[in-house]
């Protein structure tokens, strides 16, 4: 593989989720794409579960490599992309089913239309159900559900669509960071994905970056993947309830990184005061409906943002504790 021109580089990273894996591996040893050489990086985040040997051996033709510790997606994403040779490089979740039209159509695009910079395709569930790609990037008037929905009534759609040689192409805000398709050259441009984050909004930080930068910016709509969530945030109740706190955690650090001024601060100061409040009402409903395994994590979920939120406050810094950057300059407000 090392003497053959390499067009595509798939990178996946993983962590304890090893059946999705080998779905999603299996679905892309099938794909055969003449005059399109690519190749699988598969990240481990560091399961230490022993599987990772057994997985290896059964897809010799691709790629495995042991992240040091469980470092977060974009360190993943950036270790993979240290190994590629690829001109192109795809982000792939390990919960996703590829396919051959929906590859050949992603690399023949981003190939054929450079100002492209980020691309993606539509994503269904098993139930065959699309996901909401119609997302206006975080501000203090889209942070909330409440004020969002108020926002997108009076603004409406934030993408539009229209038929390009014959496929139908959005532009939306931001792409999900289930699949993500760019050339090695913008990766290299846009200083890769931001490792400020642990997980979450990582993908709608590359975005803005992409669109500060005048890149476009595309989904495909007419071409599907199969993208069963959650494959490795659900693993346990503790599993759960530390991906549910870095989706909060990580919204402070987006709006740390891209808001400035006042709007900055009032979006910190009323996503933490929201948070106390709504989290602290399903502590003490939980408490009572102990009995309800599945509200077991919210007293769980109430104890990892406590936590951060004493360190984030007396530290002066709203990185996650995973964070590699923890050790960074202090918080702005």
């Amino acid at each position: 593989m090392k003497n053959i021109k390499i067009d595509l580089s798939i990178i996946i990273v993983s962590y304890r989720c090893w059946e999705q894996l080998q779905e999603c591996l299996i679905s892309l040893e099938n794909i055969t794409l003449e005059n399109i050489n690519f190749e699988v990086i598969i990240v481990d985040n560091f399961s230490h579960d022993g599987k990772l040997r057994e997985v290896s051996k059964r897809f010799p033709n691709f790629e495995f490599i042991l992240n040091s510790a469980n470092n977060g997606f974009s360190n993943a994403c950036n270790l993979g992309a240290s190994y590629s040779n690829g001109d192109f490089l795809m982000f792939l979740n390990p919960d996703t089913v590829m396919n051959t039209k929906a590859l050949k159509t992603l690399i023949t695009v981003a190939q054929t239309h450079t100002n492209y910079k980020l691309i993606s395709c539509n994503k269904i569930n098993a139930k065959g159900k699309s996901e909401k790609f119609d997302k206006p990037l975080p501000s203090i008037l889209t942070l909330f559900a409440f004020s969002r929905a108020i926002y997108k009534k009076f603004n409406g759609t934030t993408a539009f669509s229209y038929t390009s040689k014959g496929n139908k192409l959005s532009f939306p805000a931001w792409l999900s960071g289930s699949l993500v398709l760019m050339s090695k050259q913008w990766y290299e441009k846009i200083g890769g994905w931001n490792e400020d984050y642990w997980m979450y909004y990582e993908d709608v930080d590359l975005s803005k970056k992409t669109s500060d930068l005048k890149g476009k910016i595309v989904l495909i709509e007419d071409v599907n993947i199969i993208h069963n969530h959650g494959g490795s945030s659900r693993i346990n109740l503790q599993t759960k309830a530390l991906t549910k706190a870095e989706v909060i955690i990580s919204r402070h650090v987006y709006i740390n990184n891209n808001f400035v001024g006042i709007e900055r601060t009032m979006s910190q100061i009323l996503l933490l005061l929201s948070v106390i409040i709504s989290k602290t009402l399903l502590l003490i409903m939980s408490i009572f409906l102990y009995f309800i395994p599945k509200l077991r994590v919210n007293i769980l979920i109430f104890k990892n943002l406590m936590h951060y939120y004493i360190k984030a406050l007396r530290d002066r810094n709203w990185l996650s504790q995973r964070s590699l950057k923890i050790k960074s300059p202090k918080m702005v407000n």
